[in-house]
């Protein structure tokens, strides 16, 4: 292949913006604020589903406690009919009066059972409370640091995109200068070799695979004319001869 050696030079200005490109992809898509976001988005799920287990828990309790203040209320309800009947006199069997009173003494004791219930109840209940309230303050502040994070990581996605933009413009400028078979052959090697279709020989050495050509090879680069496509044979990249090559 034959091509102009403006239009091979032209090929190492393209080159170069294409490294670039490539570099700002790659910094693109390994910007920290990704791995944070991505730690913190674990980290909100894991509060969430304790949240919502402490908030199950303080209503589950909240159920109960009201179960238990209506038993206490019961029981105090019926220990003072039967406190009435027997302050009303009404009673007179000496027998009646005493399971009336064997009775107004087991209703205290079971009054007082079951407010020893009701008092457990409301200590786990202000526990899972204290817990929702811990959960919630901490939820909210991880939500907060993934909010500043997705802002800067937004903020340096932009500033990264209007430089890809701009290097975009300027490769699409280049390119079209370039000859259509120089250019389509430079992409497939691109394709090929990680990025790097076209390299320098810059003193006697192939800049794309960095090593230096054997006494052979250079006097064939020599002796190939200017207008000569040449390649490495090394690593089969466009060789780009300059002033610096050494030849």
């Amino acid at each position: 292949m034959n091509a102009a050696p403006a239009d091979q030079l032209r090929l190492l200005d393209l080159q170069a913006l294409d490294v670039r490109l490539s570099q700002l992809d790659h910094r693109r898509s390994s910007l920290p604020e990704h791995a944070e976001l991505e730690a913190l988005a674990k980290d909100t799920t894991q509060l969430r589903d304790l949240l919502v287990a402490a908030q199950t828990e303080e209503s589950d309790t909240a159920r109960e406690q009201t179960k238990a203040e209506q038993d206490v209320d019961q029981v105090r309800q019926r220990a003072g009919r039967d406190q009435q009947r027997l302050d009303s006199g009404a009673v007179t069997s000496p027998k009646d009066l005493e399971n009336l009173q064997r009775e107004i003494a087991s209703l205290a004791r079971r009054q007082g059972d079951l407010e020893d219930v009701v008092l457990d109840v409301m200590e786990r209940r202000e526990s899972a409370q204290e817990r929702v309230a811990e959960l919630t303050d901490r939820l909210s502040a991880v939500q907060a640091t993934a909010e500043e994070a997705a802002a800067r990581r937004d903020a340096a996605t932009e500033g990264i995109d209007a430089e890809i933009a701009g290097l975009t413009k300027d490769r699409e400028a280049i390119a079209a200068s370039v000859p259509a078979d120089l250019l389509k052959l430079y992409e497939k090697l691109r394709t090929q070799q990680d990025g790097v279709g076209a390299a320098r020989l810059y003193q006697r050495r192939c800049e794309g695979c960095q090593l230096e050509l054997n006494i052979t090879e250079l006097n064939e680069v020599r002796a190939a004319p200017a207008d000569t496509v040449v390649r490495c044979e090394n690593c089969r990249r466009i060789l780009v001869r300059t002033s610096e090559s050494g030849l």
